[in-house]
């Protein structure tokens, strides 16, 4: 077994060595028991989903930015995606928003190959979400989508050891106006497929007219035909995502006596002048209310509980197991969760915490950017279809309106 002291690499020391190690026996570190986030990134191949067995929390870094390029395979939040494959990613029509059709941002991508399986040797999910508050309705997940890429090992875009330490010498496509090998052109705003190309200058693309016009007004009307223009307000800020194994606690033991609280909370009536039935339906209904507020709060009381020893995680990753919910409220049923298109079931895979809002400056005085977790459900047989970029599912859950962090 490999153990923790044997992790301890520093980021910026001996990390060549460290990725050359991984990168050949990454079924060994699927017994990993630690990985420190002070030391290890959580890009390649620190995959979490080596330690799928446990919840590994993500937690947010500052990183070079060429660390957060495609060939680094990283797992990171905001700016734009680091694409895995480089054919094939997700369309203008694919990225809209399904309740104000505008093109969403994106939101985090987390690099996670699943062991001893070739076609998923590389493997990152996408994660991309609307900018527009208003489409944050509650427990409404129209306004968030999820998409998986996978390659093998030996592919046609990355090299079949892993990638070097140092950084690039010679980057010819600084301001990622497009995707290598493939030449696939990206959208200057959102780094998502853009071919519609500015009519002035020709050097910038985009992903259509909503993304260019917001571009024109914000700086490109200054700035057309300039070099090294700044970046779009519209992307999130990017930071790097960093990997630690969740410490188990030992849970407390339940209070025994609490299993006969329904039946001591019957009133014993001794009256002969029995109630009437409107008076029994009124009772009953608020002995309900009581009931499912003291579950929501059960719930959210050991939501707070269980981030208490780390409430800076921004993700937890469990593949195969279960989400941490805030709420008793709007828990998806099996039936809920939809199959993937090859026939397999959906599984349980990672869940983003309303922590890492605190981190995007989406905060507003009206309506805002909001969620309680978002969970994502991934094909348990991680398939391999045509389309390189495959539609996952994600459920989305709200605080109830008495909850509060």
């Amino acid at each position: 077994m490999v153990g923790s002291n044997d992790l301890n690499i520093g980021r910026y020391r001996n990390r060549t060595t460290y990725l050359s190690y991984c990168f050949h026996t990454n079924e060994i570190l699927y017994r990993t028991t630690r990985v420190d986030r002070r030391t290890i990134s959580g890009g390649p191949p620190y995959n979490i989903s080596l330690m799928s067995f446990e919840v590994v929390l993500g937690f947010l870094d500052d990183a070079e930015p060429w660390r957060l390029r495609s060939p680094q395979f990283p797992s990171k939040v905001g700016g734009k995606p680091a694409w895995l494959c480089q054919r094939g990613p997700p369309s203008l029509s694919r990225l809209e928003c399904e309740t104000c059709r505008l093109p969403m941002a994106f939101l985090m991508q987390v690099y996670a190959p699943i062991p001893g399986q070739d076609r998923s040797f590389h493997r990152s999910l996408f994660v991309f979400c609307c900018k527009t508050p208003e489409c944050y309705t509650r427990n409404d997940s129209r306004c968030v989508k999820v998409f998986r890429s996978q390659l093998p090992r030996r592919n046609e875009f990355y090299s079949y050891e892993p990638p070097q330490e140092a950084e690039p010498v010679n980057d010819s496509d600084p301001d990622q106006k497009a995707l290598p090998v493939s030449g696939v052109k990206l959208c200057w705003v959102c780094g998502c497929p853009g071919n519609k190309a500015c009519s002035r200058c020709h050097a910038v693309t985009y992903c259509g007219k909503h993304h260019q016009t917001l571009h024109w007004k914000l700086s490109h009307k200054k700035e057309c035909g300039v070099s090294n223009a700044a970046l779009c307000p519209f992307l999130f800020p990017e930071f790097e995502l960093l990997t630690e194994t969740e410490e188990e606690e030992e849970e407390e033991e339940s209070d025994k006596s609490a299993k006969g609280d329904d039946n001591e909370m019957a009133i014993d009536q001794t009256n002969t002048d029995c109630p009437t039935l409107a008076e029994m339906l009124a009772e009953t209904e608020l002995e309900e209310m009581a009931m499912q507020e003291t579950e929501d709060m059960k719930v959210f009381q050991r939501f707070k509980k269980k981030i208490a020893s780390e409430p800076q995680q921004v993700l937890r990753y469990s593949r195969g197991g279960s989400p941490l919910w805030v709420s008793s409220q709007h828990i998806p049923s099996d039936a809920d969760i939809p199959q993937c298109i090859c026939g397999a079931k959906r599984i349980f895979e990672f869940q983003v915490m309303p922590q890492l809002l605190n981190s995007l400056h989406v905060d507003s005085t009206d309506a805002s950017i909001d969620w309680g977790t978002l969970a994502i459900y991934s094909c348990s047989s991680s398939c391999t279809q045509e389309d390189q970029y495959s539609i996952e599912f994600i459920w989305k859950q709200d605080f109830s309106t008495e909850q509060q962090l």
